[in-house]
Parts: C-alpha cells; sequence; structure tokens
C-alpha cells in the first residue's frame, strides 16, 4: 500500500495544511472547530457511513496534529476548548506518540487463514496433507473448509494450494508491526501495547481507515516563527526528491525562508561526523571489549535492541546522531536560535521528547508535515526563484546515504579504510525492525562476531519513513543522485571534524 496515493494522504495532509494555515492566519483559535467542516463538507459522507463520524475522526487527527492528547471516551468537547494549552512555542508532547483512533478503527480481524470459494475439491488434497493440526474438513460437496479453532494460523496450506483458493488476512497495522505491539481490546479493536511500542510509524502509515495517528509540532514551531524568534531547520538527507522534481535544494532553501525560517542547514554533515565517531568505535572496541557493534543512527533500531535484547544494549554505538550532532553544532554558533529537525521520521520525535535532546532539538518535523506548511502557504516550486549556487553542498556523498537501507555501515566501513586501511570489516543490514530482529538473534548465537551490524527501522532506510511523500523506489533514486552529486571527500575529510569535540559538550 505504500507508495499509492490514496484518500487516507489526502485526510492526513489537509489535516497538516489547515493546522498550519490556522497557526499563519489567524489569532483566533476558535476557528479550529470549523476545520472538520471543511475538510469534510456537507451532510454526505465521502468515506463512511456516517459524515458525523468522518468529522470526529478528523477533529482527533486535528488534536494529534496540534500536540494535544486524545480523549480516550471520545470527541466530548470542542478542540478550541483546549486549544491554548498548545499554543505555546514550547511544548513537550505528552506521550504516546502514535495514538489509535478506536471509533475510526475497522476492528479488522487478526491473522487468519482462510479457504475461498475458488476451492475446487481436489481429490489431493495437499492443503489437508500438510496441516500439522487436522484443521481442514471437507464438506458434503467435497470442498475444504478450515476449523478457526483448530488453526494456528501456520500458511502450509496457503503455499500448497494449486488453485490459490487459500487466503491470508492481517490487519495491516498488526502486518506491518516489527515489534508485535498491536493487539486487542475488548470490542476487537486495535490497541498498541507501548511497552513494545518503539514509534517507527510503520502502523499509521500502513492503515488503511486513517485510524492512526502521531503527534506533531508544526502549530508550536509556527508559534516560534511567529513571536520573531530565530528558527533554524536541520534537514535530514532524504528530503531530496520528496516535493518533486522542481524542488531542487536551492528552491527548497528559499521555500523555507518563506515560510520564516532563518537559515536551513544539511544534516549530511552530522552524518559524516557521526560515520567518523562510530569507526572509531568499531575499531576502539571489536573484538576487545564487545562481539560486535550496531550503529546507533535509527532510534527505532536502537530501542528495539535495547528492549527485545537488554543484554546488548552496550554493544549499540553511543556516538551521537547525526540530528544531534547536527543541532548541536548549529546551537553553538547560534545559542538563542530554536532548531527544528525536518525528515522522514516518526521516531525522532521521540528521539527529540528525551531530556538529554531537548536543549538541542527544539522541534521535530517530518517532510509530510513541511509539506502542509508549503500548501498552506501556496509554494509552487515551479515558479519559485532561487539562487542555484545557493543549494545544499557541505556533506559527503557517504553522509547523505545515510538516508538508505546500507548506507550507515556503508560510510563507516569507508571510514575505517582511511582509518585503517588494512582492518577488514564484515557488515549485516536489517531491513526493517523483523529483520532487525532476526540479525540479533544470529548475534545472540555468537554467529555475528566482529560485525558491523546496521539496522533500519523503516524497510528501504530512511527514505521509506512514516513521515515522507514518495515511493521508496523513486525516493532511494534521488537520494543515489545526490550522492553522486556531493563532492568526492572522504567522510574523515570533512571540514567539521575539528568541532567533534565541541559538539560532545552538553550546550
Amino acid at each position: 500500500m505504500r507508495g499509492v496515493h490514496s484518500a487516507v494522504d489526502d485526510i492526513r495532509r489537509s489535516v497538516f495544511t489547515e493546522v498550519a494555515r490556522l497557526a499563519y492566519e489567524s489569532d483566533d483559535y476558535k476557528q479550529v472547530d470549523m476545520i472538520p467542516y471543511k475538510i469534510v463538507p456537507g451532510e454526505v459522507a465521502h468515506h463512511r457511513h456516517d459524515v458525523f463520524l468522518e468529522r470526529a475522526i478528523v477533529s482527533a487527527r486535528l488534536k494529534l496534529a496540534l500536540g494535544m492528547d486524545l480523549d480516550p471516551n471520545g470527541p466530548s468537547a470542542p478542540i478550541s476548548a483546549n486549544i491554548q494549552d498548545a499554543a505555546t512555542d514550547q511544548k513537550y508532547f505528552n506521550e504516546p506518540l502514535v495514538n489509535i483512533i478506536p471509533y475510526a478503527c475497522n476492528a479488522c480481524p487478526p491473522k487468519q487463514v482462510r479457504i475461498t470459494d475458488s476451492c475446487q475439491g481436489c481429490i489431493s488434497h495437499p492443503c489437508m496433507n500438510v496441516c500439522p493440526k487436522d484443521a481442514i474438513y471437507l464438506d458434503e460437496n467435497k470442498r475444504c473448509h478450515i476449523d478457526q479453532s483448530k488453526c494456528i494460523k501456520c500458511g502450509k496450506c496457503f503455499n500448497q494450494c494449486p488453485y490459490r483458493a487459500i487466503s491470508k488476512v492481517e490487519r495491516p497495522c498488526a502486518a506491518a508491526c516489527g515489534m508485535d505491539a498491536i493487539e486487542s481490546d475488548e470490542l476487537g479493536r486495535a490497541k498498541i501495547n507501548y511497552d513494545k511500542c518503539v514509534s517507527c510509524g510503520m502502523c499509521l502509515v500502513n492503515c488503511p481507515f486513517a485510524a492512526i495517528a502521531d503527534k506533531s509540532q508544526i502549530f508550536q514551531l509556527i508559534q516560534a516563527i511567529k513571536r520573531g524568534e530565530e528558527v533554524i531547520a536541520c534537514v535530514a538527507p532524504a528530503f531530496v526528491g520528496q516535493y518533486g522534481p522542481d524542488a531542487t535544494p536551492a528552491k527548497l532553501k528559499a521555500a523555507m525562508r518563506i515560510l520564516g525560517f532563518a537559515d536551513v542547514v544539511e544534516v549530511a554533515i552530522g552524518a559524516d561526523l557521526c560515520t567518523v565517531e562510530e569507526a572509531n568505535d568499531f575499531l576502539r572496541e571489536v573484538p576487545e571489549k564487545i562481539d560486535w557493534m550496531g550503529t546507533s543512527c535509527c532510534p527505532a533500531w536502537s530501542m528495539m535492541a535495547k528492549k527485545l535484547f537488554p543484554q546488548f544494549k552496550d554493544n549499540i554505538s553511543m556516538a551521537l546522531t547525526p540530528m544531534v550532532i547536527t543541532a548541536r553544532m548549529v546551537k553553538k554558533d547560534h545559542p538563542n536560535a530554536r532548531i527544528v529537525f525536518i525528515g522522514p521520521c516518526a521516531a525522532k520525535k521521540l528521539e527529540a521528547n528525551r531530556k538529554s535532546v531537548r536543549s538541542d532539538v527544539d522541534f521535530v518535523l517530518t517532510f509530510e508535515e513541511l509539506l502542509g506548511m508549503f500548501d498552506a502557504k501556496e509554494i509552487d516550486f515551479k515558479t519559485l526563484e532561487a539562487d542555484p549556487t545557493d543549494g545544499m553542498d557541505e556533506g559527503s556523498g557517504f553522509g547523505r546515504g545515510f538516508a538508505v537501507g546500507g548506507g550507515v555501515a556503508a560510510a563507516v566501513v569507508e571510514a575505517i579504510k582511511h582509518i585503517d586501511p588494512d582492518r577488514e570489516i564484515l557488515i549485516e543490514y536489517g531491513d526493517g525492525l523483523k529483520e532487525c530482529r532476526k540479525m540479533l538473534a544470529m548475534a545472540k548465537a555468537g554467529k555475528r562476531n566482529g560485525y558491523l551490524l546496521e539496522g533500519m527501522g523503516c524497510p528501504g532506510g530512511c527514505v521509506a519513513g512514516a513521515g515522507t511523500l514518495r515511493p521508496v523506489k523513486e525516493s532511494t533514486a534521488s537520494v543515489e543522485r545526490f550522492k553522486n552529486a556531493a563532492s568526492s571527500m572522504s567522510t574523515t575529510e570533512s571540514p567539521y571534524l575539528g568541532r567533534l569535540k565541541d559538539v560532545e559538550e552538553k550546550c
């Protein structure tokens, strides 16, 4: 479903646009109560059986987009009743970050294996022969059926049917969750087990009912801009191509200045410094102190490793992430500035919400939320004029490569070759949390000793994050072109290396 534009995308983006428009254009925040009527006009429902339910769901999404908490008992009060609590430029959201709107959930059935009407009643019955629980039986017409009380959902029958008459059904949110954190409430609706959840956001972009959303800081960010504060954006390398072929780096900078940002900085700078840190960590620690080392950049991957394999918490590199390194560098130069990280990732919001990071990163926005700001200001990249020399060209190609799966490990290996040319490095990449779990299980069995392990919570890397706008393949191709356009310098040649000790000190 990812990469195919749908009504769910339209709903999400309409909410972000209207929140941005409200923040930019009005001081009468009571107007927020009219937004659901603007997004869902008329008396006839567009996607559900009830127009009032559609507006209630939009209202819930508005609350989250304003950084507010959901009312667990439903939309019992107008949004404007509590909007003043959100109308601040210094609000950190209350966890949880990712929320299921109960009355928007379709209560999809949990994982099931079903035999459809396409069953031909063949005499070989391979489905029956491979079933380990004798859950498949014949009716009077010699057609097969499954006794769900016996079925263990192993899928062996699915794989054997010559007519493809057997289907597997699973909740899209649960299928996308690499942590098995999606459970059911007493009404059969999906709920999140937050003891397992790492806020990767894969559930929210795979739910076809727009029932899952995360909290945003668009409203608070625009408040800071309107109050005249110096707000500097640190943009993740995955930005390239997100806003179409006309949105060159130079035009992106020009557009963001129209939004009110004082400056725009490329996070690939921090990626280069993170690379050198992780290369030195690996050379210093493996195998003398630890059997293997994991990269630190993806917060969902590192949280997963520490939750499920706590014995490996010291194996994850302690290097600062590119977001934090870049933010600290900017704040050293602009101590009064407010820093917003703009990227593809929902989990970065949770990382920035940590007390240890709050003084470095004030806001986190996704590319999709930034699009809402562009739309609110009616920015058209086709007609926008910009200085072509005002592009982002400070990071290396390897730093920009952090955006794609395997790019972090590739950068670290390249840096190690410059530091210690004789050192051979074994690497493995976990593509999504399910693959990451398998990779760590192999490490637990002692089969990854000496390895550098890169984990990414989103299959495909950062370009597949929950806040992206384009299909993964297209985004990957754009990043590869962006990498090739960068200077050929090694990460170990970054002009910012002398500032590593500077940023390691707490601002």
